[in-house]
């Protein structure tokens, strides 16, 4: 495995429009933040009009940043520029590829929904920030988590583009650390957690730091 730092926390943010927990306040994400190291946060945009898209991302904007956290759009890179957020996400190989030309070389550039070696490749050939492996799909599914762990091996012991592997729960979260990934997605069981998002993403972050223990 190539030497790597210690791995970090990727908050993917729910932007649905719909009531609490699962569209989260500032405050509530200025807590999140404030609770536990996070490299980066992913805002999952809803389909509605840019105006209002931009209103609510120069909202969050300040909260993400100023924290030292890379603020991402998925699938928005026009607006990404706009609002001077630090990139796009894109679930889409082909979308991630159109985007280029928007984003570089200032900003960042992720893809992940790579379901196979090839389009992993590819999307680094293309000059990818980082892949991601084992996200939900639109239809709610997402692929077998030892195919996740597999992924995430080959890729962390053959490539120096960083690899973003998406823990499904909270007992995800170590393996997924343990396999190389150099960070760790978290996304809408943190915000349905009976605790609250805070307590759960501290919670997360936690189990995190406890893999670096590991000897």
């Amino acid at each position: 495995m190539l030497n790597r730092p210690a791995p970090r926390l990727y908050l993917s943010v729910p932007l649905a429009g719909d009531a609490p927990p699962m569209d989260p306040s500032a405050s509530t994400l200025a807590a999140m933040l404030g609770a536990a190291d996070v490299a980066a946060v992913l805002l999952r945009v809803p389909e509605t009009d840019d105006r209002s898209l931009i209103n609510r991302v120069k909202l969050l904007a300040p909260l993400v940043q100023d924290r030292g956290a890379a603020l991402l759009l998925e699938g928005r890179p026009d607006i990404a520029v706009k609002v001077g957020a630090d990139g796009a996400h894109f679930s889409r190989l082909e979308e991630f590829r159109a985007a280029l030309a928007t984003l570089k070389p200032d900003r960042i550039a992720g893809c992940g929904a790579l379901t196979t070696r090839h389009d992993a490749m590819t999307a680094a050939e293309f000059g990818a920030d980082y892949v991601m492996f084992g996200e939900t799909d639109a239809s709610g599914h997402r692929p077998p988590f030892d195919a996740v762990l597999e992924r995430v091996g080959w890729w962390a012991e053959v490539f120096e583009v960083p690899c973003i592997g998406y823990a499904g729960s909270a007992e995800e979260i170590e393996p997924i650390a343990k396999a190389g990934a150099d960070f760790i997605a978290v996304g809408d069981w943190i915000f349905l957690d009976n605790r609250g998002p805070v307590e759960a993403i501290t919670d997360a972050a936690a189990r995190l730091a406890l893999v670096g223990t590991d000897a």
